[in-house]
Formats: C-alpha cells, structure tokens, sequence
C-alpha cells in the first residue's frame, strides 16, 4: 500500500500547536480550566489542521464477521453473528439506540458473516466468503483475500460523508483473532490480550484456558507470517482487515477515527504497519472492561476516553464517547473571548497538509 502511505502525514505542527494552547489558556482566564477536554481539543485542532474544529456528520461502522478457529474454542456462542447483526439493524440495542440519540449514522458491514442476512437499508454487504477458515489447520484467508477486504474497507471509507467515524467489530472468534494479531506483530504475550478475569468462576477459566491452547498452536502452525498482511492473512478476521482499510482511507482524508475494542485495535495496528503516521487520527473507547483490552490499548499508550465498566456490543463506547469529543471541538470553535482573532481556515498556520474534509 505505498500509495497510501504517503498520502497519510503526521499532524504534528509545533506553530498550530501552541496557537491552540493559547486560545485555551485564554479561555482559561475567563471560563476556567477544561481539564483533559483541552488536550483533546488540540488534538482535534491538529488533526484538522485549523483553529477552530468542526465535527460533522458522523458515523458508527460496525464490521460483522464469523471465524472458523471459534468451533474448537465453543461449544456453541451464546449468540450467533447473524442474531447480534439483527438485534442491532432492529434499531433497539443499546448501540444503535445511542448512535441515534447522538446523531450519529449508524451503518453494520457484512465482511463475512456465515449465514445470510436479510437486506437493510442499513447493511452494507461487503462479504469476503462466509467466514475465515480455522486457523488451527489452515491460514484464516488467502493473502489475496486480505488484499480485497482491505480495499473493500478503504472504498466505504470513500463514501463515508463527514469527517468522524468510529469503527468496531462483532463475531463470534472475533477478539480471540484479534489476541492473536497483536501478539504476533508486537511479540506481545498472549495470555495477557486474552479476555478474562482472574475472579472468574471455573468454566470462564475453562474457556479461556481452551481458548488460549487454540490460539497458541495456531500462532505456532503459522509463525512464519511476519509481514502485517500475511499476519492478518494467517490470523485475523475479514472484519479486521476490512476496519484496516477503513483506517486507512478516513486517515488519508484527515478524519477522525474512534477506534472501539480488541478487534479495531488490531486491525489499527495492522494500518499503523501500513502507514505509521494513522494513529495520529484516532481516539479510544471501550465498550468492555478487562485487562486484555487494557493490554491492547497499552500497545498504542492510550488510554480510553471514558471507562463506564460496560460489557456491551463493541461500538457502544464509541456513541457514548461522542458528546465528549463534540464538546472538546466546540471549545475552540464556538467558545469566544476578547482575543480570539487568530486564523481560522484551515492551514492557516503553515501547514500543506490536506484539510479534512
């Protein structure tokens, strides 16, 4: 993807910057501190390359896979894929309740689910096969699968209006493949990106414990792979491929990106391997607690922007996170003082990066 590469640049702008900490500390002599609200806020000013933010039109992309290696760690998913799509295209989980009290457009991906989903104005069919191979006996998806989700991901990218996107992940396996991911292309402990917590009873440390003998034999059958997309290939989900050519495309065009749990860190860092400079456009949620998600967003030395201790489908941190990080934009672009006559278009302070769209 070295086309891509060159079209994502750094947001960093020493002269932007300070302009933005200046307003703020401005702001600060009338209004009060905003405490973390103002770090955010620059970030956002960077990202965009401007004085004054603006967030618009944003959207929830909730990518929908199944994975074959679930079948030696299961006996059976509590929920199918299929069934947790369904809930969400009804319009009455949790998710799709928030995304709608925030004004957020909320669209689900069929990357790859096993079984056929009935059409909807809001499903995207994007589906690669119906679902991965088992990774324990054959790589997930062939190299060139990998090559098609990815593209898959950076044309809805395209078409995605505004400039915020969140993206998350759901399938049965789907955060196991992600575990497996990560550890691979960071040499990080897998034990550690496995979901679990050490007061669980003793089936949930049965089931993690199957979990991590699968998961370890599988990165061993595969240890060759290496290289990010032959990782993916060999390891991850249609689903995470998909949410990393997404990545790659909103970045491309300077939108934000918030980034929500195990498998859209995995596929954020499959993007960072493509182009290093993604991570300057994202932001983090959560929509579980444990420590294998606090291990994965360790990797990226982030932290979520808000911690609720919610155990819900991933992208509900994300609508919750919202209004936070609508708030932190409308800091520097509607809060005025006396002073507040510096530039306010884009690029205004040396920057020739694009301006985000």
């Amino acid at each position: 993807m070295p086309a891509e590469r060159s079209l994502i640049a750094p947001t960093s702008n020493p002269l932007l910057e300070h302009a933005l900490r200046e307003t703020l500390r401005r702001r600060s002599l009338t209004c009060g501190s905003f405490g973390e609200l103002e770090p955010l806020a620059v970030r956002l000013g960077l990202l965009q390359n401007t004085l004054r933010p603006r967030l618009r039109d944003p959207h929830v992309l909730l990518f929908a896979s199944d994975h074959g290696l679930v079948v030696d760690v299961l006996d059976a998913p509590r929920r199918s894929t299929g069934d947790l799509v369904r809930q969400v295209l009804d319009g009455q989980a949790p998710l799709a309740v928030f995304a709608r009290l925030n004004g957020m457009a909320l669209r689900v991906v069929d990357a790859g689910v096993a079984e056929p989903l009935p059409r909807h104005e809001h499903l995207l069919v994007r589906k690669i096969a119906h679902g991965t191979r088992n990774v324990r006996v054959h790589a997930a998806m062939s190299v060139e699968q990998a090559h098609a989700a990815i593209r898959a991901g950076m044309e809805i990218a395209e078409g995605v209006r505004g400039n915020a996107v969140a993206c998350a992940g759901v399938g049965a396996g789907g955060d196991l493949s992600a575990a497996m991911v990560l550890s691979r292309l960071d040499n990080y402990p897998l034990d550690d990106l496995l979901a679990g917590d050490d007061d669980g009873d003793a089936e949930g440390h049965g089931a993690r414990d199957r979990a991590l003998a699968v998961a370890t034999g599988a990165l061993a059958r595969h240890r060759q792979a290496t290289d990010p997309v032959e990782v993916l290939a060999a390891l991850g989900g249609f689903e995470i491929a998909m949410m990393a050519g997404l990545i790659l495309g909103a970045t491309a065009r300077r939108q934000l990106v918030l980034i929500d749990g195990m498998a859209a860190c995995a596929a954020l860092r499959v993007a960072r391997c493509i182009a290093s400079a993604v991570t300057d456009y994202c932001l983090f949620c959560r929509s579980h607690g444990g420590r294998s998600l606090d291990h994965a967003m360790a990797l990226f030395q982030a932290s979520a922007l808000l911690e609720l201790g919610m155990d819900s489908i991933d992208g509900t941190g994300a609508t919750l996170s919202w209004p936070l990080v609508r708030a932190a934009a409308t800091l520097l672009s509607e809060v005025a003082d006396e002073a507040d006559d510096g530039p306010s278009r884009h690029g205004a302070l040396g920057s020739h990066a694009p301006s985000a769209t």
